[in-house]
């Protein structure tokens, strides 16, 4: 594989860099503390409907849902550019990713005229309603039930960790309507829906950034499910796929470590075992970013991956958390809030194990399913 990007390529990425220098206003270090503060939530509605004025918010999407058809090479490149820069879409950043590809894969016309171009166009806001207090990254356990009434489900049940939640328009939420692992199904959910009742999770990766989400008797009506009854673990496959390797976490971990080095350096403390340590650090960054240019070369070849998606996203993790480690260890004031960005990216490092399915579940998808090891007896 041949990974030198191409004239057009690099024009297209410093276009990126000229739009998000001529927006991002001066305190934005101080706004990117964490992933959806309500400040940068503002800020992103903005920003994002900038990016989709130049073109540049789904350059990937076909031409008919408002983008120009580019390959996935440039939607990667774009979501380098804003992860490095700290992130300014905010949450929007799962619309781009997934949750508008994924309506086009599995949505009805009418699904699709409703959400999609408000996506494409930079003005709403999705959570996703997957994890359960008893549930986490074990989907199939979820208890959260659609009840079908006549036309209508009445949906009763709670999610936690949900990122963005308080200032969503919409949740992308999985419910059960049966027993079993297929008998779970997708619901998109106005989160103005009566019944949906949102609170704020005290945490340290920044204010209102996840909640707790409780359904009581929310009625939804049937033109709002996904897909089939039970279809949702055909449809979450892909939606995992895109976003395991659709988020390039390495890249702002990469930029944190230079930025810290060069820190260190300016202070005349970049010796002995930190420079080790960050020898290490970057080797991890660098094969995160490889693994990941490896998967989207197979994307932008139409070949799906498979479980080679969760080799990239753990290879991820561990970039993030070699990072964190370093700079905790070398700068422990940073986590005080004396350097902005390298607390954002701290902040945003304890989320990254947990984040698109816990590292757990992805180290036992790559024993099983890319190593073929053995299960355990049990």
């Amino acid at each position: 594989m041949n990974f030198d990007w191409t004239t057009e390529q690099q024009a297209y990425r410093e276009s990126i860099r000229t739009i998000i220098r001529e927006n991002l206003p001066e305190d934005w270090e101080h706004i990117a503390h964490g992933p959806a503060s309500k400040e940068q939530t503002a800020f992103a509605k903005k920003f994002c409907a900038a990016l989709a004025e130049a073109g540049l918010l789904v350059p990937h999407w076909p031409s008919a849902w408002g983008g120009r058809d580019a390959d996935p090479w440039e939607a990667f490149i774009l979501a380098e550019e804003m992860w490095m820069a700290g992130e300014p879409r905010g949450g929007q950043y799962m619309n781009v990713n997934w949750i508008g590809p994924i309506l086009m894969m599995f949505g009805s016309e009418e699904q699709k005229q409703t959400h999609i171009m408000p996506m494409a166009r930079g003005e709403t806001l999705w959570c996703q309603g997957f994890s359960e207090p008893e549930s986490g990254s074990d989907l199939a356990s979820l208890r959260t039930r659609a009840v079908k009434e006549g036309d209508t489900y009445k949906i009763n049940g709670q999610k936690i960790w949900t990122s963005y939640a308080g200032d969503a328009d919409t949740c992308f939420l999985l419910a059960r309507t049966s027993d079993g692992k297929n008998g779970i199904s997708i619901f998109l959910v106005p989160m103005d829906t009566p019944g949906i009742t949102v609170r704020d999770i005290p945490s340290i990766i920044g204010e209102g950034d996840i909640h707790e989400v409780f359904f009581d008797d929310v009625e939804v009506h049937e033109k709002w499910r996904l897909g089939e009854e039970g279809q949702a673990w055909e449809i979450i496959g892909q939606v995992l796929s895109l976003e395991r390797v659709g988020i390039p976490r390495f890249s702002l971990a990469s930029k944190t470590l230079r930025d810290a080095v060069s820190l260190l350096k300016q202070e005349g403390r970049f010796t002995g075992g930190a420079i080790d340590q960050a020898a290490k650090a970057h080797a991890a960054c660098e094969a995160a970013r490889w693994y990941s240019y490896f998967i989207i070369d197979k994307r932008a070849k139409k070949i799906q991956a498979g479980p080679e998606a969760s080799v990239g996203r753990f290879s991820t993790v561990i970039c993030e958390r070699l990072v964190s480690e370093f700079v905790v260890e070398h700068i422990p004031e940073a986590i005080s809030g004396v350097h902005p960005m390298l607390l954002a990216h701290h902040q945003r490092g304890i989320v990254a194990g947990v984040a698109s399915g816990a590292a757990e579940i992805q180290l036992n998808i790559i024993a099983t399913q890319f190593l073929e090891l053995p299960r355990e007896p049990r």
